[in-house]
């Protein structure tokens, strides 16, 4: 940025003021979420943006809006997942698009950890259970336990991995899943998903949206892991097909399932609420004040780092970047 320039940036969706204060001293920030008529703002605005704060589900940004944006540069995307963003449709058309990862690792993580536990042990049926004064009348019944358990991730990146570190310290056996296997994990690799659910009993999903991913964990894949079977999923919900999920827990093809994420959010299927077996977050694995003020940081800074000329911090695969 010149001190005689002012870029011209669309926020998609709102952000957390810790974020949205810092673009609006550096840039000319417009609320594309906010508008009453979105077509009408990109109308007359559209030729000057060249930079998009993009987070949630409030606008999908693709080729639709790229069309709208003919300057845009860059798309600052708020998560370290970003099928929001139509990245390939971007890179062909020059489009820089970043994204946050490494930040949320940890609390992604540690999440996934709380979500296993409270699925196998069952502590918000616990906890339901003492508050309703049903303890006064016998005990809790047992539940099954981590221990003897067996686990295999699905998408051992660097949320994956922070996971399986987490699991050693439990004394778990570990395994993985993924498009290949890597060099430097001592882990089991299952080129075969159906085949690492046969041979484990814990499925941990931290696998990406997308096409690729899309309903990996399946019927099959469930009636492998058995009636013994947990699956938790803290990556997106589209890797798992929901309705094949439903039926196998409605049917105990499988035992329980602990689920951060869902196919279509906010909504969740009313069979699932229904169900007391499973454990059900509102996708937060993220979601705390510490992780979401680094994350609004290292959007802020992949805009502010574009546009005095240093390239983005942290741009994603589809999009690379190479510095002149």
């Amino acid at each position: 940025m010149t001190a005689n320039e002012t870029p011209e940036i669309i926020m998609t969706g709102p952000l957390m003021a810790y974020a949205a204060d810092q673009l609006r001293a550096r840039f000319t920030v417009h609320e594309l979420w906010n508008a009453p008529d979105r077509a009408a703002m990109l109308r007359e605005i559209g030729g000057r943006v060249r930079g998009v704060a993009g987070g949630g589900a409030h606008v999908r940004i693709d080729g639709a809006l790229f069309d709208a944006l003919p300057k845009l540069e860059m798309v600052a995307n708020f998560g370290v997942g970003y099928d929001n963003v139509d990245a390939a449709e971007a890179g062909r058309r020059g489009i820089v698009v970043s994204n946050t990862p490494d930040v949320l690792t940890d609390e992604v993580a540690d999440l996934a950890l709380g979500l296993l536990l409270a699925t196998v042990r069952q502590l918000p049926q616990v906890d339901r259970y003492l508050r309703a004064g049903k303890w006064l009348e016998k005990p809790y019944p047992l539940t099954t336990s981590l221990r003897t358990r067996k686990v295999g991730i699905v998408g051992l990146g660097r949320i994956g991995k922070a996971v399986a570190h987490r699991l050693e310290a439990f004394g778990l056996p570990i395994a993985y899943h993924g498009r290949s296997r890597q060099a430097d994990v001592a882990y089991r690799y299952y080129p075969s998903l159906v085949e690492m659910a046969q041979d484990v009993d814990t499925l941990i999903s931290v696998a990406p949206g997308g096409a690729a991913t899309h309903h990996m964990i399946n019927a099959e894949v469930l009636k492998a892991l058995g009636p013994n079977g947990i699956v938790v999923n803290v990556g997106r919900g589209t890797v798992i097909d929901e309705r094949a999920l439903i039926e196998a827990l409605e049917a105990k093809t499988i035992l329980s399932a602990g689920l951060d994420v869902f196919e279509d959010e906010p909504r969740v299927p009313a069979e699932l609420i229904a169900m007391d077996h499973v454990v059900l977050l509102p996708h937060v694995g993220s979601a705390s004040v510490h992780t979401r003020e680094q994350m609004g940081q290292l959007l802020v800074d992949n805009l502010v780092s574009w546009f005095s000329g240093k390239g983005p911090l942290t741009a994603v695969p589809e999009t690379p970047w190479k510095k002149a």
